[in-house]
């Protein structure tokens, strides 16, 4: 059974609107993108949709009580609660620096979680 799907690409600043028309699980064919990234983003986005995940851990003994982090790759979408609960349990202990892993594989995905900001001990 033919169905078409209708994406915003996120692959470049331009927002095509990207459809990707399929029989079933098989992609037959990508359609409004403007550039290569648009087909990749929507051949992706259709059968394995991922994300990077950002968020923020707690930091013992820091001039700040949390600091921001994020996922160093992309994700599997259907992780996505798995990786917070994750990140929600840690505690950092200052000195954090940015790049500082802090998770070497989140949920099992393989992808560590790092800092994105210093914090200072306080």
């Amino acid at each position: 059974m033919e169905s078409v799907r209708e994406l915003t690409c996120i692959g470049c600043p331009m927002g095509c609107l990207v459809s990707v028309t399929m029989d079933g699980k098989e992609i037959k064919s990508v359609s409004g993108n403007s550039c290569a990234n648009g087909d990749r983003y929507a051949r992706r986005e259709v059968t394995n949709p991922t994300r990077i995940v950002t968020s923020t851990a707690i930091v013992r003994d820091g001039d700040l009580p949390r600091v921001s982090v994020k996922t160093k790759t992309d994700v599997p979408k259907d992780k996505i609660f798995d990786v917070m609960k994750e990140i929600n349990k840690i505690q950092a202990k200052a000195p954090v620096r940015i790049g500082d892993v802090l998770i070497p594989d989140v949920a099992g995905t393989g992808v560590p979680v790092i800092a994105t900001r210093n914090i200072q001990k306080a």
